[in-house]
């Protein structure tokens, strides 16, 4: 069981890559989240299932903690960028990628960062670290979410709207990532 499960942790790892590899428009990138999402779920099914992997801990732990570590950061970028493609109806998902970078700056990088301390407070036992990841996001997105030097397109309601469908599909990504790991 230990081998499926880091199979399909691995599979998860690699589909998350290809979703960001710079690609010809080939594969759409929803169709890859939603492997990554399969993948990830197999595995929880099989260490549910299976009450936890006997002496995985021992034997993997390091390689689990650094693979489900590198796929809360790495797979929750490109789900979060496919749900908000899905509420955007009718654009594609670099057109909403595009307009989530010119309504709300950095927001790849800081999704990435958020989903690197949640994981890591999860992991570490402390999940008190989330309530403070989340308060410093959205004190400092604060007064973005409320600038009136967004495009005349956009409106503040919009923008709100996507920073908590973003911030929620990137919260609930590392701590699924975290809760496999963690699972027993």
């Amino acid at each position: 069981m230990t081998a499926a499960v880091l199979v399909l942790t691995g599979v998860s790892l690699v589909l998350a890559v290809l979703a960001w590899w710079p690609k010809s428009g080939s594969t759409p990138e929803i169709v890859i989240s939603g492997f990554m999402l399969a993948c990830l779920t197999a595995a929880a099914i099989l260490l549910l299932a299976g009450h936890g992997v006997q002496g995985w801990r021992e034997t993997w732990w390091n390689i689990l903690l650094l693979a489900s570590g590198a796929l809360a950061v790495a797979g929750g970028g490109p789900l979060t960028t496919s749900v908000l493609a899905l509420v955007d109806r009718g654009n594609t998902r670099s057109q909403s990628t595009q307009q989530a970078g010119e309504v709300l700056r950095g927001g790849a990088l800081i999704g990435a960062l958020e989903r690197g301390a949640i994981y890591g407070s999860i992991v570490a036992g402390w999940p008190e670290g989330l309530a403070i990841v989340l308060a410093i996001k959205g004190l400092a997105r604060y007064p973005e979410l409320r600038s009136p030097d967004q495009p005349a397109s956009v409106t503040p309601q919009a923008v709100a709207e996507r920073f908590i469908i973003g911030t929620f599909t990137s919260v609930l990504w590392s701590v699924l990532c975290a809760g496999l790991l963690l699972s027993k």
